[in-house]
C-alpha cells in the first residue's frame, strides 16, 4: 500500500524521499487521482467544488506541490514522472469543470422551479407624460391663426435695444419704457421684453403682404401670482395694401370664439401703445360668470386678454414702408393669462413650479 501524501504533514520535497522510483510516482499519482475524483463526485455545490480545485490545483495544492518536486528525481525520469502528473492535473480540472456546469445547471432549474413569474398577471404601466399647458395654449393657438393664414415667425431672445424699443417708436427717452421693467444686459443687448421685434426683423426681410405670428419666450422684472419674471407671448402682425380696423376685429373675433367658444362675447376698448395707433384693449366675457359678474372679473362680467391696434406710420417707415400705400394691425397676448383662463388656474406661479400633481391634469 502506497504512503499517501499530507501538504499539512511535510512539505512535498520530503515525499519524493519516501519514493522508490517512477513506479511508486505512479502508484501515488493514481492515489490522488482517485481521492481527487471521488472529492469531485461527492461535491454538491460550487463552493464545494472550489475547495476541491483548491486542495489540488491550487498555488499550495497536493498536485502542484508534486510538480515542484520533480527537481529531485532523476534527470531521466524527469519527463516521464512530469508527464504523468500533467495528465492527473488536466484530468481533475477538466472533472471540476464539467461538475460545475452541471451544479451551476442544476441550480439555474431549480431556481426556475421555485421562483415562477406568472406571466398572465398585468403588467406595470409607464404612467404617460403629457404636454405642458403652455405648450398646449401656444399649440392650440397657432393651429386657429394657420386656419386664418398666418405663418409662424421667431427671432432671438437676447435683442439688441434698436429692435426692442425704438423700430417699435420707443425713442430713448421715451417715457413708454417705463411701463417694462426690463432685463439689460451689455452695450444696448436686453432680453426681450415682447416678441414684437421678430415683427420688426421680418418686415426688414420681407416685403408686403405679411401676415405672421411670433410666439416666444419674453422677460420682464415683475414677478407676483399673476406675473412671472419670464412668461410666453403671441404677437401677430397682417400688412397689406387694404388693411383696416375692422380686420383687425374681425380676426381677433374668430379668434376668440375659437378658442373660447363660440357664443364668447368680444369688445374691445380704448388704449394706448406706442407702436400702434388707433390702439384697443381686447375683452372677452368671463368664462367663469359668463359675463354676469364674479370675484375674478372683479364684478364686470369681463375680462381682458390681449393688446391691438393699427401699426403706427412711424415704424413703418423704420423698416422702410411707406405708410401711405401700405396699412397693417398687430397684437400681442401672453400665453400664461390664456391658459389661466381656458384651464381655470388661479395662480401664475403654478405653471412654472413643476409640481406633477398640478401637471398631470392636462
Amino acid at each position: 500500500m502506497g504512503v499517501r501524501c499530507s501538504c499539512s504533514l511535510f512539505p512535498f520535497y520530503s515525499f519524493f524521499k519516501f519514493l522508490k522510483g517512477t513506479n511508486d510516482m505512479r502508484e501515488q499519482l493514481e492515489q490522488m487521482r482517485q481521492q481527487a475524483l471521488s472529492a469531485i463526485a461527492a461535491a454538491t455545490t460550487e463552493e464545494m467544488l472550489n475547495e476541491v480545485r483548491v486542495r489540488y490545483l491550487g498555488r499550495k495544492g497536493e498536485l502542484t506541490g508534486l510538480m515542484k518536486g520533480l527537481g529531485t528525481l532523476p534527470a531521466d525520469e524527469r519527463p516521464k514522472v512530469g508527464q504523468l502528473v500533467n495528465t492527473v492535473k488536466d484530468e481533475v480540472e477538466a472533472q471540476i469543470e464539467q461538475t460545475m456546469n452541471r451544479a451551476r445547471e442544476e441550480a439555474t432549474a431549480k431556481r426556475l422551479a421555485t421562483e415562477r413569474i406568472d406571466v398572465t398577471l398585468p403588467g406595470r404601466g409607464r404612467r404617460q407624460g403629457s404636454k405642458h399647458p403652455i405648450t398646449l395654449v401656444i399649440e392650440e393657438v397657432s393651429e386657429i391663426f394657420a386656419g386664418l393664414g398666418f405663418s409662424v415667425a421667431e427671432g432671438p431672445e437676447i435683442e439688441h435695444d434698436w429692435y426692442n424699443f425704438e423700430a417699435l417708436n420707443f425713442p430713448p427717452e421715451h417715457p413708454a419704457r417705463d411701463m417694462q421693467d426690463t432685463f439689460f444686459v451689455e452695450n444696448q443687448m436686453l432680453l426681450r421684453t415682447h416678441t414684437s421685434p421678430v415683427q420688426i426683423r421680418t418686415m426688414l426681410k420681407q416685403k408686403p403682404p405679411v401676415r405672421i405670428i411670433a410666439p416666444g419666450t419674453v422677460y420682464r422684472c415683475d414677478s407676483d401670482a399673476t406675473h412671472s419674471p419670464m412668461f410666453h407671448q403671441i404677437e401677430g402682425l397682417m400688412v397689406d395694401t387694404q388693411v383696416s380696423f375692422a380686420d383687425l376685429k374681425g380676426i381677433l373675433t374668430t379668434f376668440t370664439n375659437q378658442l373660447f367658444g363660440q357664443k364668447t362675447g368680444v369688445r374691445l376698448r380704448p388704449s394706448f401703445f406706442p407702436f400702434t395707433e388707433p390702439s384697443a384693449e381686447v375683452d372677452i366675457a368671463c368664462v367663469i360668470c359668463g359675463g354676469t359678474g364674479c370675484r375674478v372679473c372683479k364684478q364686470t362680467g369681463w375680462l381682458e386678454i390681449l393688446g391691438a391696434g393699427m401699426v403706427d406710420p412711424e415704424v413703418f417707415r423704420h423698416v422702410g414702408y411707406d405708410p401711405e400705400t401700405i396699412a397693417g394691425f398687430a397684437f400681442g397676448m401672453g400665453i400664461e393669462r390664456i391658459a389661466m383662463l381656458k384651464y381655470g388656474i388661479s395662480d401664475m406661479r403654478l405653471l412654472f413650479e413643476n409640481d406633477i400633481r398640478f401637471l398631470k391634469q392636462f
